[in-house]
């Protein structure tokens, strides 16, 4: 059985962090307008990345289902015949 110490490891330093940032503190700061941008800029980033993670291991993981049931992708698909080209004789 394998353990799985180095992920309890960063989860819990995780969960830390986010209690520490969560805990109502006084700020007295000054937000710039650019920080808005940048916060929408990562928020973007986060969101493409997911998706391509989510696209990337959905494709597999049918993949996998396909071929544990046997099923094939190309089933009902037409194919073209091949092109023969003949030079005629003069």
């Amino acid at each position: 059985m394998k353990k799985h110490f180095p992920f309890w490891k960063a989860a819990g330093a995780a969960y830390l962090t986010l209690v520490l940032l969560g805990a109502p503190h006084e700020a007295r700061a000054y937000i710039d307008p650019s920080v808005s941008s940048y916060l929408i800029q990562a928020i973007a980033g986060v969101a493409v990345a997911v998706g391509a993670f989510v696209a990337i291991y959905w494709r597999r993981a049918r993949k996998k289902v396909r071929d544990r049931l046997g099923l094939d992708e190309n089933a009902n698909r037409e194919q073209e015949a091949d092109i023969q080209v003949f030079e005629e004789k003069k």
